[in-house]
Order: structure tokens, then C-alpha cells, then sequence
């Protein structure tokens, strides 16, 4: 034992110590060591038995009871849920629970910020913020927030020296973070929200709908997309017709064009019958004029002279008469018909005129549809949009008031489920009031004897180190390097003249007699 050394420097002093020397050290300062020791364990015991601490605990369970949809745009919400809680959910509870927010609503409902301390009574009242500020320290550092192992559940405690008041502690606590939980989990004020909504979007539903039933009245179409459609088709119909109209006129001025070159080549009319034939009855009548006229010359001649002028005159009509009979030609009788092609031609180019002018105006009156049906098909088609856009209206105004709707009454069931506390978590086990304290008296003995050892053991080497004398033949050697030849106790020094109850050497006036080798 004696071979094992501690060796300490301190300035110019080494100084070396063996477990003999911790036993004699131990008994020379025994007067502090058992007034430390006794002290503080009776001060331990007395704190333990005075003031005594209890703890109250509850459990709180973390379950998947209800879920909530999301406030979004969507018709449905629909939400994959699992029945499993994450360790991230429970930790995020554990963490609300310890927000600074629930705590200081725990601290002013308790009155934990009023409770006396030895701060205020020294330096006197603090500002009540600040009071609240360190009560909610106090409370955050006496608050022990864990989740159990493999549980659902998380545990909370509070120590204090009232055992009513731990356990109001925690009753309040509770309370109050059960509605923190309800207010951090869905926000207050849905349900009223989504009312406003649903009665503004109802208006806007019905402000649509009414907008809706007066365009045919106001446009005289009940659907203007359909009459366009039909419109169209008769835009078609009547481009078709105009198209074969335009064709029939082509081939009917074509037709008429060919008939009448054809007819310039083609006679009116055609001989039947042709014959030739003297004039009987003008011959036997101009044959009895000179007769009557030879008769008449010859009386004459009876009775006058050539030189006669009635005779002469009768000479002339006699020999013109001759020259009229003798230059007579036989009669032509030629007969002539209608000729059948000219007359065909002349109907047809007759007819194919008639049709060609029908044609024109019914291609003028066509095209007038056409363009009269465009007009018509382009305001049918800006009623159509129109229509449509009132239309989208009246669906999104509708889809809004039953999305409204639908949250409101999810809205509503949500409220229905905090007014019934159905929530996803649960007072496991409730705040009681504890019985017992919370460490038991052989544990603050224990407790109190291992500190009481501790602070004896420092007091004790603080005053053997404070101390300046010597007090073995060792440390003499180890400071003045000189060898100690003897060592005389000094009878004359008792302990209450030196204040620390121990005997004091002389070792060092005989060693500082006795010259130094080297000198």
C-alpha cells in the first residue's frame, strides 16, 4: 500500500501521498469530516422528509380513429390511410405537447406563475411576464414528455411537492392540449366558411341558371348549335343544287348554241308537189276577146278605110291580143309543207330558252339562300358560343356549389366528431393524485450518504491543501530538499490554538538546522 504514491505539484512544493497518508489525513481533519458528513446527510433526509416530492403521470394514446379530408378543390378526397401510427406522428405529439404555447396556457390556469420563490423574495416582485416566462421554464424542466417503446402511448409526469397540485398539473394539461390537438389538426371556423360558400355559390347557380332559360327568349333558339348544324346541311343542299343548276344552264346554253347553227342550215319548209298547166279559162278568154275583136274590124273594115283610126285602133288591140296569146306560158303549181326538223328545232330551241331562263333565276334565287343561310349559320354559331358559355357557367357554378356542399357537410361531421372528442388521440390512463412520494426515504438516504461522503472527502483536501505547514518528515525532504535527521512533535501547539483540530510538526526547525550536502 505504501509503494502506491499520488503525486501533486503545486508551485515550488511536490508533494507525494499515499493511501496511509489519505488515512492520516482523514482522521487529523475528522472534527470537519464528520461535521460535513453529518450535516448534509441530516439535511438530505430532512429535505427528503419535509419535502417530500411526488409524481403524477398520465398516458396519452395515439390511435387512427379519424381522418379528416383536405380542403382542396377536388370533388372527392379520397385518402389512403393506414391504421399504423408513425413513430413521426407520435413524435410530433410529444413535441406539442412540450410547444411553448400549451405550457404557458398550463401555467396561467394553474397559477404556477404565483407560487412563491426564494428569488422573489430576496430581489423582490418580477415583472409578470417574466414571472411567466420562468414558470413555464420550471414547468418545461419538472415535465418529463416520453413515448413507451413499441407503444402507441405516450407518457407524461410532473414532479412537485404538492401532490394536488401535480396532479392538477396534469389534468390541465391535458385538457389543454386536447384542444390544441383538435385546433392543430383541422382549424376552426370550416364549417361557418364553407356556409358562406354554399350560399354564394347558390346564388351564382341560380343568377347562372336564370341567364340560361332567357337566351331562347331573348335569341328565338332554343338551341342554336343544332340550327346551325341544320343550317349548314342546307348551306350543303343548296350548293349542291346551285352546282347542278350551274350545270344544267352550261348544257342548256350549249344545246341552244348547237340548234342554232343547226337551224340557219335547216329550211322552214319543204315541196310536196310540183306541176305545170296552161291557164284555160284567161286563153279561151282572151282567144273570145280576139274574136270579138277580128269580128268588130271586120264590120269595120266594110265600111271604112284602112287609114281608119278606130280601125287602126282596132289593128293594135288585134295584133296585142295575138302577142298576149301567143306569149303565154303553161302554169308552175308547186306545193310546199312545214318542214317537221325546222319545226322540232324551233320548239326545242324554244323549250331549251324557257329552261335556260328558269335555270339562271333559280341559280340567282340559290345563291341568295346560300348567302342569306351563311349569315344565318355565322349568328347561330355566336349564339351557339354564347350559349355554351352559359352553359360552362351554369356547370361551374354547380360543380362549386356541390363541392361547397360536400365540404360543409364534411365540415360538419368533422365538428360533430370534436364536439363528441372523437379524436386520434385518447387519455389513456388520467391524472391521480399520487399517494406516495416519489423516491422513497432508504433512497434519499442512500443518496444523502453518497453526497455527504463526497463534499466531506473535497472539504477535507481543500483545508489539507489550504494548510502551509508540514506535517510529515516526507514533505520537509520534498520541498526543502534536505535530509530530516529527526522529528520533535511540538508540545507547547494544541489544535484549538491552530483552528483545524490536528497536532502540528516541528520537522521543519530541526531540518532547517542541519546544512545542506551540497553546501
Amino acid at each position: 500500500m505504501e509503494g502506491q504514491e499520488l503525486v501533486l505539484h503545486s508551485g515550488n512544493r511536490i508533494v507525494s501521498f499515499t493511501l496511509r497518508d489519505f488515512a492520516a489525513m482523514a482522521f487529523r481533519r475528522r472534527r470537519i469530516m464528520l461535521l460535513c458528513f453529518g450535516g448534509i446527510l441530516l439535511g438530505t433526509l430532512l429535505s427528503g422528509l419535509l419535502f417530500p416530492s411526488y409524481r403524477a403521470q398520465t398516458e396519452i394514446l395515439v390511435r387512427r380513429q379519424r381522418v379528416d379530408s383536405a380542403v382542396s378543390p377536388d370533388q372527392g378526397s379520397p385518402m389512403l390511410v393506414s391504421s399504423l401510427v408513425t413513430e413521426e406522428e407520435i413524435n410530433s405529439e410529444v413535441e406539442l405537447i412540450k410547444s411553448e404555447d400549451v405550457l404557458r396556457q398550463v401555467v396561467l390556469q394553474t397559477g404556477l406563475d404565483k407560487r412563491p420563490s426564494i428569488a422573489g423574495a430576496i430581489f423582490g416582485p418580477h415583472d409578470p411576464e417574466r414571472k411567466v416566462a420562468k414558470a413555464v421554464d420550471r414547468l418545461n424542466s419538472s415535465l418529463g414528455v416520453d413515448s413507451l417503446p413499441k407503444t402507441n402511448i405516450i407518457r407524461v409526469t410532473y414532479s412537485s411537492s404538492n401532490r394536488q397540485m401535480a396532479a392538477h398539473v396534469l389534468e390541465v394539461l391535458n385538457a389543454i392540449y386536447l384542444q390544441k390537438h383538435k385546433e392543430v389538426q383541422r382549424p376552426a371556423g370550416q364549417f361557418e366558411f364553407f356556409n358562406k360558400q354554399v350560399e354564394s355559390a347558390k346564388a351564382e347557380l341560380q343568377a347562372a341558371e336564370d341567364k340560361l332559360k332567357q337566351f331562347p327568349k331573348n335569341t328565338g333558339t332554343a338551341n342554336p348549335t343544332l340550327s346551325r348544324d341544320i343550317a349548314l346541311q342546307k348551306v350543303n343542299e343548296f350548293n349542291l343544287s346551285l352546282g347542278q343548276t350551274r350545270a344544267a344552264i352550261a348544257e342548256t346554253q350549249k344545246k341552244i348554241d348547237s340548234m342554232e347553227q343547226l337551224e340557219k342550215t335547216t329550211p322552214a319548209r319543204l315541196t310536196t308537189q310540183m306541176r305545170q298547166q296552161d291557164d284555160a279559162p284567161v286563153l279561151q278568154q282572151m282567144k273570145s276577146t280576139l274574136l270579138a275583136l277580128e269580128l268588130k274590124r271586120s264590120d269595120l273594115a266594110s265600111k271604112y278605110q284602112s287609114d281608119y283610126p278606130p280601125l287602126q285602133e282596132l289593128d293594135r288591140e288585134i295584133a296585142a291580143t295575138k302577142a298576149t296569146i301567143n306569149g303565154e306560158r303553161p302554169l308552175n303549181d308547186v306545193t310546199t309543207d312545214q318542214n317537221p326538223a325546222y319545226a322540232w328545232m324551233n320548239s326545242e330551241l324554244v323549250k331549251e330558252k324557257s329552261e335556260l331562263h328558269g335555270y339562271q333565276a333559280k341559280a340567282a334565287e340559290t345563291e341568295t339562300l346560300v348567302r342569306e343561310t351563311l349569315a344565318s349559320a355565322r349568328e347561330l354559331d355566336a349564339q351557339g358560343i354564347e350559349q355554351q358559355d352559359l352553359v360552362r357557367t351554369a356547370k361551374a357554378a354547380e360543380e362549386n356549389y356541390l363541392l361547397y356542399l360536400r365540404k360543409r357537410e364534411e365540415a360538419r361531421i368533422s365538428d360533430a366528431f370534436d364536439q363528441q372528442s372523437i379524436l386520434n388521440v385518447a387519455i389513456a390512463e388520467k391524472a391521480t393524485v399520487p399517494s406516495l412520494p416519489a423516491e422513497s426515504p432508504l433512497m434519499f438516504g442512500l443518496i444523502g450518504t453518497f453526497l455527504a461522503l463526497t463534499v466531506s472527502a473535497g472539504v477535507v483536501f481543500a483545508v489539507e491543501y489550504l494548510d502551509p505547514s508540514f506535517r510529515s518528515p516526507s514533505e520537509v525532504e520534498a520541498v526543502l530538499q534536505l535530509p530530516v535527521l529527526a522529528a520533535v512533535p511540538d508540545k507547547n501547539w494544541s489544535p484549538a490554538a491552530n483552528g483545524l483540530g490536528v497536532q502540528r510538526p516541528v520537522a521543519a526547525e530541526i531540518a532547517s538546522s542541519v546544512p545542506s550536502q551540497g553546501a
